[in-house]
């Protein structure tokens, strides 16, 4: 058991849509990110994600609305709900969500991680 600084983790990284697997409990991962731009539209049939916004401006695009967060708000995304999550300068987030949660959900491609890094 040791405490995580989550600056010095998100100092590792400059990458973008790269998430960071920073801990794992019950099944869950809890993963860092950097976000710039527009991400692909996509959901998740069996998982929830909850996105919590560290530092920037993220802008979660769902079909019918779209909900912006600041720093130290957060957004739960039901399963199945489609969305997008957009950054017009660079956002920092935490997500958590469970293990096998793969980052584009039923959108596969060239943004697709389908195996993430420890920090």
């Amino acid at each position: 058991m040791e405490k995580i600084n989550i600056a010095e983790k998100l100092s590792l990284f400059t990458d973008h849509w790269n998430p960071r697997i920073v801990a794992s409990l019950n099944g869950q991962h809890v993963r860092l990110a950097k976000l710039l731009g527009e991400f692909v539209w996509h959901s998740h049939q069996h998982e929830d994600e909850l996105f919590y916004v560290l530092s920037g401006e993220l802008c979660m695009e769902f079909r019918d609305r779209v909900v912006t967060l600041q720093p130290g708000e957060m957004i739960v995304v039901p399963r199945g709900v489609e969305h997008r999550p957009v950054a017009a300068q660079e956002v920092s987030i935490m997500l958590f969500e469970p293990a096998e949660t793969v980052n584009t959900g039923n959108n596969e491609g060239e943004l697709t991680r389908k195996s993430l890094h420890n920090i």
